[in-house]
């Protein structure tokens, strides 16, 4: 288990993270997301003691990694933002120079090195130099690096970076298979993978955390969670829209199609709380009360890329602030 509590970094007169706390226990993945600049990279250096912090605490396994360094590193497996690797070195020689330092030997050494090989799919270009890689070779390498000690803890810096859809989705599937045992803060900018392979979020901004919960309880907040769609067979979208609008509830309504047969229209709820979600029960209610037919009628569950949008500031606002 990883444990983070009023976390803060000075860089200077720049608080790049500011009293960030949140835990992580085993056997989950968690989320680390934010804009550019929002203290993501700088949080996970702290958490993994490549960093020092300004102030806080992190505990690695129950090892305050200020005081006991060594023991805790020992207790993560690391995938950094750059991911850094000797470029004359071998891929083979590489993942040997790395399991020399977690002091691997022997049998052990040599199957740690062929597990790391097989799960990333490394022995075809095992003798190649680092500097020969394609992009997304070079990240498979420091990923298999990362997962060499099989330690409890892992903190990857976007683990898919530079990979084709193909790996990416093989990369999933074996975060998603390692987390049975393990507790993993997974840092991405791709939404589609947070909500494939993440139990909780957290989004940091301007180097506070601002939100943490599960995706769905995420994409729940946003603006557009209980938006109802309807398709009504209609000649007069006009006329159906105004019936809907009458509905207790209804914030507004919006014509998104309309034909000869059928109209097909939005209702955004009125309420902010876990009512919204009764919306297309009135609507149902509504149209059977006014003898119409529908095709069509759903309640959206909310956008996690909305619910992100709602609550980072973005680049060009900063600027514009500053």
């Amino acid at each position: 288990m990883i444990q983070v509590q009023n976390l803060v970094k000075w860089y200077g007169p720049l608080l790049a993270v500011d009293d960030v706390s949140f835990d992580v226990q085993k056997g989950e993945v968690l989320g680390f997301l934010g804009p550019n600049g929002a203290g993501k990279s700088t949080t996970m250096r702290m958490i993994t003691g490549f960093l020092p912090a300004s102030s806080g605490t992190v505990h690695v396994e129950n090892l305050d990694i200020s005081e006991h360094g060594t023991q805790a590193r020992a207790q993560i497996g690391y995938l950094p933002e750059n991911a850094p690797a000797y470029p004359e070195m071998s891929v083979q020689a590489f993942l040997e120079f790395i399991a020399d330092i977690h002091l691997l030997q022997g049998k052990a050494r040599d199957k740690a090195i062929e597990r790391v090989m097989e799960i990333c799919h490394l022995s075809n270009i095992r003798h190649q130099t680092i500097d020969t890689l394609s992009k997304g070779y070079r990240r498979r390498t420091c990923l298999a690096q990362s997962m060499l000690a099989d330690s409890p803890n892992l903190v990857l810096d976007e683990p898919t970076e530079g990979l084709d859809p193909n790996q990416k989705r093989e990369v999933r599937k074996l975060i998603r298979n390692m987390a049975h045992d393990k507790a993993i803060i997974l840092s991405t900018h791709i939404l589609e993978e947070v909500q494939a392979i993440c139990d909780r979020l957290i989004i940091i901004d301007q180097g506070k955390l601002i939100c943490n919960g599960t995706p769905d309880e995420l994409c729940r907040r946003s603006s557009d969670a209980g938006t109802v769609t309807v398709g009504v067979k209609t000649q007069d979208s006009d006329q159906i829209r105004a019936k809907l609008e009458a509905i207790s509830g209804v914030k507004n309504v919006t014509v998104l199609t309309k034909d000869q047969e059928t109209a097909t229209l939005t209702l955004q709820p009125s309420a902010s709380d876990e009512t919204r979600f009764q919306l297309a029960d009135a609507v149902a209610e509504k149209l059977s009360e006014e003898n119409l037919t529908y095709n069509e009628l759903h309640t959206s569950t909310g956008s996690l890329e909305t619910f992100f949008q709602e609550v980072t500031v973005s680049e060009t606002e900063q600027e514009n602030a500053a």
